[in-house]
């Protein structure tokens, strides 16, 4: 009881912390937000004291912060989300329509990631109802590639071959149901793939349960097997179909960029970007509150379909098998030999080197992969990059690694906070930072890290709470041991090596978060070479140059691949967390 008020307690918190700081934010950004009115309404209009202090009456800004919070938090419970500071107009009706946009695009999304998820894993279904699975595990390989791509690096492909290249479909817009298509696959196809693969890796261990062998002798045919084991397998990972929900809220915000679809989250990007702080309270709260929602419907859905004959926890699961890996070994080896070699290339070039009469050039013999809208080979770009993007994924990495080392041991205060860091997605922790800290390397470090620890923080508590509970150190408490000595001699060395491991296997994801943040404007800023920063800087001028947009994209891609690989190396699965 004690724990679960804890982690309700942390949860609360949480989110008022959250909510607090979308409240504070003109005081919290270190900006004057009478000044920052003054640049939305007028560019020209000289910012005199007398100006700026007759702003801050009319904002009630004098009072402090406290008043203000309160004012904007009362108003928020009465519908009243306040006014822009840009055009002077309500909020609520910019946010209303967005979050219709967005809604509408989540929906269709949805469709395409539910279609997918049962392509994907249909086969194996089939082959275990049929009794002709084999191996002990599924075939989730085209789905884990399709799950480690992130969504606007989706988006930017299906920009440059179904409508640039072939035209088939238009690019940009909401005015037709055909414009939705494209936004539509960039969103699902990534969650697709993610829902695919959980599902695909959870059957095989089901059909090799007792009970299965045990219904088929009894002459159950394929299709009542098929419909057990679904039962079976599918309110454990309903959790984490709430995850891929809000993976859907924080994607949108990129997808939205892309394609120029006026939803919730290119409002919210757009008003961090003018420094519009009514329309970014409302917005933010509106995405975060709907990742939270998304979270507690997952969880419910896990109550409803749990019966009394999987809640007693009567069935278990077995270990995974895994065959052989040194097939798998090479694929892991073969990305990184090309990303080495081409990141060590590009760092033998100059990445800002201007060449104005070479803009836009495809590859030659003096570059390579050829050059940008200003001339700069995409080569030395690339290479470059590289530091900027996996250097900086690595030291977030550390230090997700440390705090989450730290936190294991207290899961009862923690687990609610990364329920709700959870349903906090790096576009929107990138979009809080960006107008507190400005869009800015460190900014995108803090955003991805704020977000980072919860799943490995949950590995170790894990972790934590069985190697307390085995038995040598049962035995080594009766005999007297110190707290301290058991602690740093068994139970840190038990926990800090599988936690590392965990925490490599992240360090791909955590760099294409980093390069998403880049890709939106809230990471690296010109002329830094970060590789989601290229990538968005090349998009405008896509039907001249592709390979301008198709190298960074093809870097992310091998880094996608890379971390797909790694995570079904043999021993790389580990335990559940």
């Amino acid at each position: 009881m004690g724990e679960r008020a804890g982690v309700l307690v942390s949860r609360a918190v949480a989110l008022v912390a959250i909510i607090a700081a979308v409240g504070l934010l003109p005081w919290l950004s270190g900006r004057d937000a009478a000044l920052s009115l003054l640049r939305a309404r007028s560019g020209e209009q000289e910012p005199t004291p007398e100006v700026l202090e007759a702003i801050r009456r009319d904002l009630g800004l004098d009072g402090g912060p406290l008043p203000v919070l309160g004012e904007w938090l009362a108003g928020v419970l009465r519908g009243d989300f306040g006014r822009s500071w840009a055009n002077g107009g309500p909020v609520l009706p910019s946010v209303v329509s967005g979050l219709g946009v967005s809604l509408t695009l989540m929906g269709a999304a949805l469709v395409v990631t539910l279609v997918l998820a049962c392509v994907l894993c249909a086969p194996t279904l089939v082959r275990g109802a049929r009794g002709t699975l084999r191996g002990g595990r599924g075939t989730g390989a085209a789905a884990a590639v399709l799950a480690a791509l992130p969504e606007f690096l989706v988006a930017t492909l299906l920009l440059i071959t179904l409508s640039v290249w072939l035209g088939w479909l238009p690019p940009y817009g909401w005015r037709n149901p055909q414009d939705m298509v494209l936004p539509a696959l960039a969103l699902g196809i990534p969650a697709g793939g993610a829902l695919g693969r959980l599902v695909d890796d959870a059957l095989p261990e089901v059909f090799a349960e007792p009970w299965v062998g045990l219904w088929r002798s009894a002459g159950c045919g394929p299709g009542v097997l098929a419909r057990a084991v679904l039962r079976r397998a599918l309110p454990a990972l309903v959790p984490q179909f709430g995850l891929v929900a809000v993976g859907l809220t924080g994607g949108a915000v990129a997808v939205e960029t892309v394609f120029a679809v006026p939803g919730i989250g290119r409002t919210a990007l757009g008003a961090a970007e003018s420094q519009d702080l009514p329309l970014l309270q409302a917005a933010v709260l509106a995405l975060v509150l709907l990742g939270v929602l998304a979270g507690i419907l997952a969880n419910a859905a896990r109550r409803w379909m749990l019966g009394p004959g999987l809640s007693d926890a009567a069935l278990s699961l077995p270990a995974p098998v895994t065959g052989d890996g040194r097939a798998r070994r090479l694929v892991p080896a073969a990305c990184a030999a090309v990303l080495a070699a081409a990141i060590g290339w590009g760092l033998l070039l100059d990445p800002l080197a201007v060449d104005l009469a070479a803009r836009l050039a495809g590859p030659s013999w003096d570059h390579p992969l050829g050059t940008d809208a200003l001339g700069r080979d995409v080569l030395a770009r690339a290479g470059h990059g590289a530091a900027a993007t996996v250097g900086v994924a690595a030291l977030v990495c550390a230090a997700s690694y440390v705090v989450s080392l730290a936190i294991g041991f207290l899961p009862g205060l923690t687990s609610g906070a990364a329920d709700i860091a959870n349903a906090v997605p790096p576009a929107i922790a990138g979009i809080l930072v960006a107008a507190l800290l400005g869009p800015s390397t460190l900014g995108a470090s803090v955003a991805v890290a704020l977000v980072s620890w919860p799943m490995l923080a949950a590995h170790a508590a894990a972790l934590v709470s069985e190697t307390r509970a085995a038995a040598h150190l049962v035995s080594q408490r009766a005999i007297g041991s110190p707290p301290a000595w058991i602690l740093t001699r068994h139970v840190l060395p038990a926990v800090a090596g599988p936690l590392a491991r965990h925490a490599v296997l992240r360090l791909p994801g955590i760099a294409l978060a980093v390069a998403s943040l880049g890709f939106l404007g809230l990471g690296a800023q010109p002329p830094a070479p970060e590789w989601g920063l290229t990538l968005a800087e090349s998009l405008p001028y896509v039907e001249r140059a592709p390979w301008a947009a198709l190298v960074p994209a093809g870097m992310l891609l091998l880094l996608s691949a890379l971390a797909v690989s790694l995570s079904t190396l043999p021993g790389t699965r580990g335990r559940p967390a």
